[in-house]
């Protein structure tokens, strides 16, 4: 071959892959992306927030110390790139990523880890302000609790002493609650920091006109690389099937929480798809023992037996769900198969009633959720249905709710007498649920068993999984024992995209980092 005819082909060649690349190029970078969603967010705090709805939002702000890798609970670096632990397990040492920099340009480093851990857990340092910190007392405590301190050994290595090992300490670590602030803007701007977030995720953020909208606009100097998307708006449209009808129309991009009775109008049609997200979650109907009379295992075991929970789920399920005999889903290792649920019984329950002193029953309130969640669909419809079965065995519940962060700030003041709500896990550790939710430090139920107590900060300290799946499953016998949920679902959320939106990969935690989503326009 002369030489004219090898720089031909080279030319050739060049020419096919810079064509590719900008083909590539232009499928997967820009476009905005609208996903639409059951409520607002309560705070872009992450720390101060419990609700899912915010943490779709936070997990796009910020990053977190470690991260989960896409799809799972296993957990991968994040800001730090690797670590170890000490042979005790009392000692943990992050190397950081060097040149992080947070969206105002602070650098993230050693003694911004340092600042925001010490900012949660000390009660009186000058920046624990603007509400509660709700997870870092779920999961470490205030200091000196799990975490003993936290120290800045150079600019990018930050050492985590505990007070003892500590079992889900890294899945801890990972959980979107504990993204990282920029120490500068929380001073900035104080009380006010929740309506103004800036952490060094892949999105920064632009605005929030509360009840409507959330706007994010690309990072792109994000050390993961720019994300494919200009923009991310989440859109807050309470109503399932007006969400639907809007995704349909185009307004929207995806959404979750779709009604039952249009799954399958879903699977019909070419334009969009149906995702299930892995099931990770449980819905429950709280009793709470501090009112009379649900202070009586009686009482609360009859309630066990007359929810029909197999109805439910064809109802208003899609059958995208299996009944709860637990609080911990089977997805969970620790999971205990071996205890049998309360069978659907009126005969029984009204037995149990008399056998309470309740043989005509009695009246009560009952709360429902205003906002659809993974574990409660169509939580006012679900509500409906449990107060007819409650009617069945001669009890009458009084149908009540408030909007959602009214709900959350009732819910955690414990002013309920019964309530539905759920929980979907953080960081696939048993502990997320067993010890956040019901132990006695914790629950917002007025349960309290020291005996179950005691299994649950064994299991803590423990790094041995196996001892730990013999605690976690004693500790659910324990639960089904003194009933204080009826456990109703564990579902298998289904959310809807259209066809153009590629690459989401729905994580079980129900919340994911959207900046390898693109966009096939």
């Amino acid at each position: 071959m002369n030489y004219v005819k090898k720089l031909s082909l080279l030319l050739v060649v060049a020419l096919v892959v810079v064509l590719f690349s900008f083909s590539v190029y232009a499928q997967e970078y820009g476009g905005t992306f609208v996903f639409g969603r059951g409520g607002d967010s309560v705070g872009l705090d992450p720390i101060q927030v419990t609700d899912g709805e915010s943490f779709k939002v936070t997990q796009q702000v910020y990053d977190t110390v470690v991260m989960f890798k896409p799809g799972t609970t296993e957990v991968i670096p994040g800001l730090a790139k690797d670590w170890e632990v000490s042979e005790d397990g009392k000692t943990w040492t992050f190397h950081l990523r060097e040149g992080v920099e947070f969206h105002d340009g602070n650098p993230v480093n050693a003694e911004a880890i340092k600042w925001n851990f010490e900012r949660w857990g000390y009660e009186d340092h000058p920046y624990h302000i603007g509400g509660e910190f709700t997870y870092y007392a779920y999961m470490f405590q205030d200091f000196p609790g799990v975490i003993k301190e936290v120290n800045a050994v150079d600019e990018y290595t930050v050492e985590f002493v505990l007070e003892n090992p500590q079992g889900p300490f890294l899945n801890n670590l990972a959980m979107v609650s504990f993204g990282i602030a920029s120490p500068e803007a929380v001073k900035k701007w104080g009380e006010d920091y929740f309506k103004h977030p800036v952490g060094s995720g892949p999105f920064k953020f632009v605005e929030w006109k509360q009840g409507d909208r959330v706007v994010l606009e690309a990072n792109e100097d994000y050390w993961d690389g720019r994300p494919y998307l200009d923009k991310v708006i989440f859109r807050s449209i309470p109503d399932n099937g007006a969400r639907y009808m809007e995704l349909r129309s185009g307004s929207i991009d995806m959404m979750d929480y779709i009604n039952p009775e249009d799954v399958q109008s879903v699977e019909e049609n070419d334009d969009l798809d149906l995702i299930l997200r892995p099931s990770f979650n449980v819905g429950y109907f709280a009793m709470h023992q501090d009112f009379e009379p649900f202070d009586n295992v009686l009482v609360r075991k009859a309630f066990a037996h007359a929810i029909n929970k197999e109805a439910l789920i064809g109802a208003f399920y899609a059958g995208l769900a299996e009944p709860a005999k637990n609080p911990l889903p089977p997805s969970i290792w620790g999971y205990n198969d071996e205890i049998e649920d309360y069978p659907y019984d009126l005969e029984k329950a009204k037995e149990l009633l008399a056998e309470a002193g309740y043989p005509d029953g009695f009246e009560f309130d009952f709360y429902y959720m205003p906002v659809p969640r993974p574990y409660f669909p169509q939580p006012k419809m679900i509500a409906q249905a449990v107060q007819y079965y409650l009617s069945e065995i001669g009890v009458t519940a009084n149908l009540l709710s408030y909007d959602w962060g009214t709900y959350l700030d009732k819910y955690y003041d414990d002013q309920f007498q019964t309530y539905i709500l759920g929980w979907t896990g953080d960081n696939g550790d048993p502990d997320n649920f067993l010890y956040v939710l019901l132990d006695q430090t914790q629950n917002n139920c007025g349960y309290e068993s020291e005996e179950l107590h005691e299994i649950l900060i064994e299991a803590q300290k423990s790094v041995d999984k196996e001892e730990r799946v013999a605690l976690y499953e004693e500790a659910q016998e324990i639960i089904h024992e003194d009933v204080p949920w009826v456990p109703i679902a564990h579902s298998t959320p289904p959310l809807v995209k259209k066809t153009m939106v590629k690459n989401y990969i729905p994580n079980p935690t129900s919340t994911e980092k959207l900046h390898r989503v693109w966009l096939d326009d």
